[in-house]
């Protein structure tokens, strides 16, 4: 797999009786297809909870919501201490650009769960908005804030 801009953790991977390989998710307690895009993903997760302090136990991944009747898939969503969507996260494969395409598939999420924060990765690149309700707008972070700080 490819190297990331992500901290390195020690992870657990296997190769499966039909030559594939899986990776152990550790929110969904189950060995999950090791794919381009699951690579970030946990990289991405290890990180939020070992170096952001975000509670594991505050975070789903592959989240299901229904958009316009449809169903969805939110890549990862952490609640604030209440339960309420609190931050989505939206993972490509290290070789898919970020683009304003990526966004607007968050952003249609973030239609349902109404989330104060969005957050976009390839790995590579990682971008952190803050929406603003009160103000109907939003700010791009330079960093993604500690759990506490959100």
């Amino acid at each position: 797999m490819v190297e990331l801009n992500l901290p390195e953790y020690e992870y657990k991977v296997k190769k499966r009786e039909d030559g594939s390989w899986a990776i152990w998710d550790r929110l969904r307690e189950r060995w999950v297809s090791l794919t381009p895009e699951e690579w970030v993903r946990q990289h991405f997760v290890e990180m939020l909870i070992s170096d952001k302090g975000f509670p594991a136990a505050l975070m789903g991944n592959e989240v299901s919501l229904t958009q316009n009747g449809i169903a969805r898939r939110c890549d990862t969503v952490v609640a604030d201490r209440t339960g309420q969507p609190l931050v989505i996260v939206e993972y490509k494969a290290p070789s898919i650009n970020v683009t304003q395409k990526t966004f607007d598939q968050i952003v249609r999420y973030n239609m349902v769960l109404h989330a104060r924060y969005l957050i976009v990765s390839n790995g590579l690149q990682h971008y952190c908005c803050r929406i603003d309700y009160d103000t109907a707008s939003y700010s791009f972070l330079e960093d993604i804030p500690h759990y506490n700080d959100l």
